[in-house]
C-alpha cells in the first residue's frame, strides 16, 4: 500500500505540474481578441445579451437583443461559431457583423481588441512560485511520508499551486475550461485548508480541534467555500440563458474569494499567534515563529494591500498586485517548520537554484562570446566553416563548465556562510587528515573542537562504543559543567544508531518513534543530533550535538555535512582504537617481560642463558655481584670468552653428559674482580626449551650458579668451634682434674715452710715449688675461663675514643662504600669522645650502622657522621640519603630477626645486636627516617669519668 500511495502522489504532482506548464505556455502564445459582446442563444438565434460599455461592439451600434445572423460571409448559427472567428482573427482586424433589428437587416464593423487577462509579468511570477510551492510540497511529502501533518501540507500547497498557476484563457475549449474550473476550486478550498491547518499543526494536545465537538464543527469552515462553489456552478450553467445573471453573480464570487481568502488568512494568522504564547516546549515554539513570521509577510500584505480593497470595488493597481507575490512566503514557512523548523533548508534549495541558474547563464555567455570572438576576429570571411568554431567552442565550454559552476558555487557559499566557510572547508580537510593521527585522545579533542567552530554549536560529546559493555561512553566533550551518561546500545536512541540512522530530537517523527521520557531525558542535556560514526565493525562512535548558539536547529545541509565527517571519522576512531588495543597489548607485554626480568633480576644466584653456541644471550645482576662482570660486557660474548677454562669444561662435560640437565657442587672459579679471590659455586645446568610445531625444541641452555663460598667458610669456622668447644670441655676436665694435685702440693709446701730456716737451702726449694705451684694453678684457672660461656665485658672495659672508633670502621669499609658509589660526609669534633666501654663491640654497632645504610642505597648516596658533646654525653650521628624505612616498620627494627631484606641479603640481628651493645654501654639509640629520603641514627653514651674531670680541669 505504501508504494500504491506514493505511486499516486507522484501521478498527481506529475499530472498537475504538466498541466500548469501548458496553461503558462498556453498563456504565452495565444493572443485571444474581443468583440465586447456576450452572445447567447435566443428564440431568434444567436442574440447579443450583454454588451460592455464602450467596447467594440458598443462603440460600433451593436445593441442588445440584436441577432447575429453572419461574421464576413461565413453565417452564424451557435455562439460557438463567433468563438471560432474570433480565434482565426487578431487584434485591431475590423469584423463586418450583419445583425437583425426590428425586422430590418443591418451591418455593423468592430475593430477587435485583445482580450484583457490582467498583468501577464506578475502572472507568470505568481505561476513559478506555484510550481516552486509544488515541488516543495512533493519534497516534504517525501521526506516526511509517515506524517499526517505532512499530507495535510501537500493539499494545502496544491491549492497554492492552483490559485497561482491556472489561469482561464479566453479560448473556451476543454482545456481552458479544465483552467477555469482549477482555479476556480484551488481557490475555494486555499482559505478553509489553511485555517484548517493552522489548528492542528503543529501538534497541540489541549486544542479544542482535538475533541468530538471541534472535529464535528470543522464541516463549518469548508461550508463557504461549498456555497461559493455551487454559487459558481449555477452561474456557468445558466450563462447561455442569462448571460446578465452570469456576469453579476461571477463578479460577486470573484470578489468574495478574495475576501474570504482574506479573512481566513488573517484567522490562521491570530490561530497561530494564540498558540504561540500558550505552547511552552522550546520545540514548538521555533516551529511557530518562522510560521508566524512567514504568514504574517505573506498574508498580511494581500489581505491589506489586494484583497479587500478590490473586494469593495477598487480597480487593481501594479502594488496592488504586486503584494500577492508574498503569498509564496506561507507555504515555504510551513515546509521550513515541518522538515526543520526554520527556513534555512528553503534558503539551500534557493542557493542552489541560483547557483545553477547563474551557472547556466555564465555558460550560455561564454559560449555566445567565444563564438563571437572566434567568427568575428579570425574567420570573417570562412562562413563555411562556422561548424567548426561551433564545435570548438562546445569543447572549450564544457571544459570549462565545472570550473566555472564550482567558482559560482565557493563564491555563494562564502557569501552565505561569511566566517564559517573557511571552517567548513577546513573541516572536511581534517575529517582526510583523521586518520594521520592514531591517538584517541587527540583525535577526539581535533574532532570536536572543529565541529563545533564549524557549526557554532553550543556543546557536542563524542561518545565511543565500549568494548567490554557496548554501550556509548563520552570520550571527549565541550560545553558541559559535568560529563553526561553513557548512551546505551540498547535503548531506543542507541538502537536507532546502532542502525546507522541519524537521529534527530527536533523531528517530529522523533516523538513518535522514541518514548517521551528518552526524548526528554536528552533535551535536558541540551543534546539533540545524534550522527552515528559507522565503520565495518558497525556503529563505533557517535557525534551528539546540541544546536548552534544561537539556539537554532541545525539544517539538513548541517547534517550532510555532519554525516561526511562522521564517515571520515568512523575509520580513524576504529584505526585509533585498534592502535590502543595493540598499545595495551604491547605495555601487557612489557610488563609481563619486566616482571620475568625484575624476578631473574631478583635472584640472589647467578643466572646465565647461553644458546646452543655457546654465546651469552642473558646475565644477571647476581652474577655480576658475584663475578664482577657486567652484562654489557658479558652479553653476546662466548662462554668461553668470560669464564676460565676449568669452569668451562666443567659446564661442557655435564652438558654433554646429562642433556637433561645436572648440577655441579663446589665447582671453583677464579673471580674477575682480583686473582686471588677464589670462588665456589654449585652450578646447576637445565636445557632451555620451547614449543615449535607442537614439538619442545632445545635452543640453549640455563646456568644457575650459587655461591657457597661464605657457606664453605661458614662450616669450616663451626668445625673449628666445635673443635675448640672440645678442647675447652676437655681442659675444663684437666683443670679440675690438676686442680686437686697442685692444691695438695701447695698446702703441703706451706706446710713445710712453716717450721722451715730461712737460711736452710731446702726452704728455698720449697719457695720455688709454691711459686711453680702457683703458676700452674693460674694455667689452670685460665683454662677454665677459655671453657667457661658468658661475657667478660667487665674486664674488658676500658677508655675509647668513639672518634677513634668510627674512623677505624670506615677505614674498614673503605672499598665496600666506594664500590657501592657511597661517599661520606663527616662532621666530628675537635676533641676526643672519651667513654668507658669495649672497644670490639662498640665497632661492632658503627659496622651494623654503615652497613645498614649501605644497603638502604643499592645506587649510592651519602653517608653523614657527625659527632659531638652535649652536657656530659658523647653524640654520635649517623644518616643516610637512602630508600628510607616505611612508618608501619620503625616500632619493630630492634626485634631479633626482624629484617624487610631479601633472603639471603639479611638476618635480622644486626640492629638488635646494636641495640643491646648500647643498652649494655647505659646509652640510648634513636631513629628517625621518611620513606625516600633517607634515615638517621642517633646515639648518646655517657662520657668517661676520667675524661669529665680532665675536661673540668682544662676549664
Amino acid at each position: 500500500m505504501g508504494w500504491a500511495r506514493s505511486l499516486a502522489s507522484v501521478t498527481l504532482v506529475a499530472t498537475l505540474l504538466g498541466l500548469g506548464l501548458a496553461n503558462i505556455a498556453l498563456r504565452a502564445t495565444w493572443n485571444e481578441v474581443d468583440d465586447g459582446v456576450f452572445w447567447v442563444v435566443g428564440p431568434s438565434g444567436v442574440t447579443a445579451g450583454d454588451i460592455a460599455p464602450h467596447g467594440p461592439a458598443d462603440d460600433a451600434g451593436i445593441r442588445r437583443g440584436d441577432v447575429l445572423l453572419a461574421i464576413g460571409l461565413e453565417p452564424v448559427e451557435r455562439p460557438n461559431d463567433v468563438v471560432r472567428a474570433l480565434h482565426r482573427s487578431e487584434p485591431g482586424r475590423r469584423l463586418r457583423y450583419t445583425v437583425l433589428r426590428l425586422n430590418a437587416r443591418e451591418a455593423h464593423e468592430i475593430a477587435l481588441v485583445p482580450l484583457a487577462r490582467g498583468n501577464t509579468a506578475l502572472y507568470y511570477v505568481l505561476a513559478a512560485v506555484g510550481i516552486f510551492t509544488l515541488i516543495v510540497a512533493a519534497a516534504v511529502r517525501y521526506r516526511r511520508p509517515g506524517d499526517e501533518a505532512t499530507l495535510h501540507f501537500f493539499w494545502l500547497c496544491l491549492a497554492f499551486f492552483g490559485a497561482f498557476t491556472f489561469s482561464f484563457n479566453g479560448r473556451l475549449d476543454r482545456l481552458d475550461w479544465v483552467f477555469y474550473w482549477a482555479d476556480a476550486v484551488s481557490i475555494l478550498l486555499l482559505p478553509p485548508l489553511f485555517l484548517h491547518f493552522t489548528l492542528v499543526f503543529p501538534e497541540r494536545p489541549r486544542s479544542w480541534v482535538r475533541s468530538s465537538t471541534g472535529r464535528a464543527l470543522l464541516p463549518v469552515l469548508y461550508a463557504p467555500a461549498a456555497i461559493a462553489g455551487l454559487a459558481r456552478i449555477v452561474a456557468v450553467a445558466r450563462a447561455p440563458t442569462n448571460p446578465l445573471f452570469f456576469t453579476n453573480l461571477v463578479g460577486l464570487l470573484d470578489r468574495f474569494d478574495l475576501l474570504y481568502l482574506a479573512a481566513c488568512l488573517s484567522a490562521g494568522l491570530l490561530v497561530l499567534v494564540r498558540a504561540f504564547g500558550r505552547v511552552r516546549s522550546i520545540t514548538a515554539r521555533r516551529q511557530l515563529r518562522w510560521i508566524v513570521w512567514g504568514t504574517a509577510l505573506g498574508a498580511m500584505p494581500f489581505a491589506i494591500g489586494y484583497a479587500v480593497p478590490w473586494a469593495f470595488g477598487f480597480t487593481p493597481s501594479l502594488p496592488m498586485e504586486l503584494s500577492a507575490i508574498p503569498l509564496s512566503v506561507v507555504p515555504l514557512a510551513f515546509a521550513s517548520a515541518i522538515v526543520r523548523y526554520r527556513l534555512m533548508d528553503v534558503e539551500i534549495i534557493f542557493k542552489r537554484v541560483v547557483v545553477w541558474a547563474i551557472a547556466v547563464a555564465a555558460i550560455v555567455g561564454l559560449y555566445t562570446v567565444l563564438l563571437k570572438v572566434a567568427t568575428g576576429g579570425f574567420l570573417e570571411s570562412g562562413e563555411g566553416q562556422r561548424w567548426v568554431i561551433g564545435v570548438l567552442a562546445t569543447l572549450v565550454v564544457i571544459l570549462l563548465a565545472s570550473p566555472v559552476k564550482n567558482a559560482i558555487q565557493a563564491t555563494l557559499d562564502r557569501a552565505f556562510y561569511r566566517d564559517r566557510y573557511d571552517y567548513r572547508k577546513a573541516l572536511v580537510g581534517v575529517a582526510r587528515d583523521l586518520n594521520a593521527d592514531l591517538d584517541l585522545d587527540r583525535l577526539g579533542e581535533r574532532l570536536v573542537t572543529r565541529v563545533m567552530e564549524t557549526l557554532v554549536v553550543d556543546r557536542m560529546v563524542l561518545f565511543l562504543a565500549d568494548e567490554a559493555t557496548g554501550d556509548f561512553a563520552p570520550l571527549r566533550l565541550s560545553g558541559f559543567a559535568m560529563s553526561p551518561p553513557e548512551l546505551a546500545r540498547r535503548s531506543g536512541v542507541g538502537g536507532r544508531l546502532e542502525a546507522g540512522h541519524v537521529v534527530a530530537l527536533d523531528d517530529p517523527l522523533a516523538a513518535r518513534r522514541f518514548s517521551e521520557d528518552e526524548i526528554e531525558f536528552w533535551r535536558d542535556w541540551g543534546l539533540f543530533y545524534f550522527v552515528p560514526c559507522v565503520s565495518k565493525e558497525g556503529t563505533i562512535a557517535v557525534l551528539a550535538l546540541g544546536r548552534h548558539e544561537s539556539a537554532e536547529p541545525l539544517t539538513s545541509e548541517d547534517m550532510t555535512l555532519l554525516a561526511a565527517v562522521a564517515g571520515q571519522a568512523a575509520t580513524a576512531l576504529e584505526n585509533g582504537r585498534l592502535y590502543r588495543q595493540l598499545r595495551t597489548k604491547a605495555g601487557e607485554l612489557d610488563r609481563l617481560r619486566e616482571f620475568s626480568e625484575n624476578i631473574l633480576q631478583s635472584l640472589d644466584d647467578g643466572l646465565v642463558v647461553v644458546d646452543q653456541n655457546g654465546r651469552i644471550r642473558w646475565w644477571n645482576r647476581a652474577i655480576e655481584h658475584l663475578y664482577g662482570v657486567a652484562s654489557a660486557s658479558a652479553v653476546g660474548r662466548q662462554l668461553s670468552d668470560v669464564f676460565d677454562t676449568r669452569f668451562v669444561e666443567a659446564v661442557t662435560a655435564a652438558l654433554r653428559d646429562s642433556p637433561d640437565g645436572a648440577t655441579l657442587y663446589r665447582v671453583p672459579l677464579v673471580s674477575h674482580r682480583a686473582p686471588d679471590d677464589r670462588l665456589l659455586l654449585n652450578v646447576s645446568v637445565v636445557p632451555l626449551r620451547q614449543h615449535r610445531d607442537g614439538a619442545l625444541e632445545t635452543t640453549g641452555s640455563v646456568l644457575i650458579l650459587e655461591d657457597i663460598s661464605m657457606r664453605v667458610q661458614l662450616e669450616e669456622q663451626l668445625q673449628v668451634s666445635e673443635k675448640m668447644a672440645s678442647i675447652g670441655l676437655l681442659a675444663a676436665g684437666v683443670a679440675h682434674e690438676v686442680n686437686t694435685p697442685l692444691t695438695g702440693i701447695a698446702s703441703f709446701t706451706q706446710m713445710l715452710m712453716e717450721g722451715a730456716d730461712p737460711e736452710d737451702p731446702r726452704t728455698r726449694l720449697l719457695e720455688k715449688i709454691e711459686r711453680q705451684t702457683f703458676r700452674a694453678a693460674k694455667i689452670v684457672n685460665g683454662l677454665l675461663n677459655l671453657s667457661r660461656q658468658g661475657s667478660a665485658a667487665g674486664a674488658d672495659r676500658g677508655a675509647v675514643d668513639l672518634n677513634a672508633v668510627v674512623n677505624d670502621v670506615l677505614t674498614l669499609l673503605e672499598h665496600q662504600l666506594q664500590t657501592g658509589k657511597v661517599k661520606i660526609r663527616r662532621d666530628q669534633a675537635s676533641q676526643a669522645l672519651v667513654v668507658d666501654g669495649v672497644e670490639h663491640k662498640l665497632q661492632q654497632v658503627f659496622l651494623n650502622l654503615f652497613l645498614n645504610a649501605r644497603d638502604a642505597m643499592p645506587r649510592g648516596g651519602w653517608l653523614s657522621i657527625a659527632t659531638r658533646i652535649e652536657s656530659s654525653q658523647a653524640v654520635v650521628e649517623v644518616a643516610d640519603t637512602g630508600s628510607g624505612i616505611p612508618s608501619e616498620h620503625l616500632a619493630r627494627i630492634y626485634d631479633p630477626f626482624f629484617t624487610t631484606k631479601s633472603i639471603g641479603q639479611g638476618t635480622g640481628l644486626g640492629l638488635s645486636i646494636a641495640y643491646g651493645i648500647v643498652r649494655e654501654h647505659d646509652g640510648s639509640i634513636h631513629v628517625e627516617s621518611s620513606v625516600g629520603q633517607g634515615t638517621r641514627f642517633t646515639l648518646r653514651l655517657p662520657l668517661s669519668q676520667s675524661f669529665g674531670q680532665h675536661r673540668e680541669k682544662r676549664a
